[in-house]
């Protein structure tokens, strides 16, 4: 089982772990802790690189299968062995980049819900960009511009972030903690991670977020679409300065 150190962690950078499992077919690696984040709910894994003694072994992605996350090598460097120490050191600017994004997503999300009852049917994002669905009937510039102004109100609020890890019973007690139309947290799932922007925003979440809104930077609507009678998806850039230009 790996030690998922970035659900409690999102700012950590380096780490120390030990070698559990060695996959030479894959040319991957599980640890007994990580602070890569293995992929999931429109965030991408982690990349970074995996260092013993001298030797630097780069992590193109991570993934998690059963309970482990593995760490995919890139190069041709021969593999460590099990119980080897590695120092795990993650793509931080990469990183930081989808933490902004991820928690610009959630914004969104947050402000549609609140202000227009809308849950969400999909979503994706890379670094600084992403986009997202929602059930709307009709979708205007107008309504556009109102939402565009309303997000990065929020950015502007700086507004905390909180994650706790809840026994799953006590978590569905929570009024609208699936905002997705369909429920994908699996059954087997005892413990549900859950992200709450103060005052905002409360959902389960397995990604990593930035402490504060502040940190998100402006969040831009640079596109809009119908992809069905109900169906509406928006698309958002982030930027560094929290201004019109």
């Amino acid at each position: 089982m790996t030690d998922l150190l970035y659900q409690t962690d999102s700012y950590l950078r380096s780490f120390t772990a030990r070698i559990t499992s060695v996959d030479e077919d894959n040319r991957s690696l599980a640890l007994d802790s990580t602070a890569f984040y293995p992929g999931g709910g429109g965030q991408p894994a982690d990349s970074g690189a995996l260092h013993v003694s001298e030797m630097v072994y780069p992590v193109i992605r991570a993934k998690k299968v059963s309970d482990q996350v593995f760490h995919f090598i890139g190069d041709e460097l021969p593999l460590p062995g099990l119980g080897v120490q590695v120092q795990g050191v993650i793509d931080w600017d990469r990183r930081y980049q989808l933490m902004r994004t991820h928690t610009a997503m959630h914004i969104l999300c947050g402000v549609i819900f609140r202000d227009y009852g809308a849950s969400v049917t999909g979503g994706d994002m890379d670094p600084l960009q992403g986009r997202m669905d929602f059930e709307f009937e009709t979708l205007q510039r107008e309504l556009v511009d109102k939402i565009q102004n309303a997000i990065n109100q929020e950015v502007a609020n700086a507004r905390p972030l909180r994650v706790e890890i809840l026994p799953r019973q006590q978590a569905f007690e929570i009024p609208d903690l699936i905002r997705t139309k369909i429920n994908l947290l699996p059954e087997g799932i005892q413990q549900v991670r859950v992200v709450e922007i103060v005052g905002l925003d409360l959902q389960a979440d397995g990604g990593t977020h930035v402490a504060n809104t502040s940190e998100v930077g402006f969040i831009r609507v640079v596109d809009y679409k119908s992809k069905g009678k109900i169906n509406k998806r928006i698309y958002v850039e982030i930027e560094d300065k929290a201004s019109l230009k």
